[in-house]
């Protein structure tokens, strides 16, 4: 009797142990990150003249890869030794049914606060840039 008991006792201890070890852990949903591509600019509109310490803004056309592709940020780029400004575009790294790409737009702040001519540059390609002239006076 005691050898059943025990026994019955081992059983439950063991199905006990088997049920919590088989807990799905895995709650957590994996959201892929996204991808980072640069994105070329096709035009860019602003102002020619501006004033020191006054923020003048530009719209920046740009385009992307296909239409799930959305503006990420403006960061500086080198293309041989000439400096300049790239977007960059996010993508999910899920497949995109949505093929047609449109042109998309984003905004640039630029302040000065000295006197002069500026370039504002943006990359137009692997190899050129759309140079944009500000008069600061």
């Amino acid at each position: 009797m005691k050898s059943f008991r025990l026994k019955s006792a081992l059983v439950v201890l063991f199905l006990s142990l088997a049920v919590i070890s088989c807990n799905n852990d895995d709650d957590e949903v994996e959201t892929p990150n996204p991808v980072a591509k640069a994105a070329f600019v096709t035009e860019v509109k602003g102002p020619a003249t501006g004033k020191v310490n006054d923020e003048l803004s530009y719209e920046v056309t740009f385009v992307v890869d296909n239409a799930c592709g959305e503006f990420d940020k403006i960061s500086e780029v080198t293309l041989g030794t000439v400096k300049g400004l790239q977007i960059e575009a996010k993508y999910p790294s899920e497949v995109c049914t949505q093929q047609v790409p449109a042109p998309k737009k984003t905004t640039y702040k630029f302040k000065s606060v000295a006197k002069g001519t500026f370039d504002i540059k943006f990359r137009k390609s692997e190899t050129e840039f759309i140079t944009t002239k500000v008069v600061i006076d």
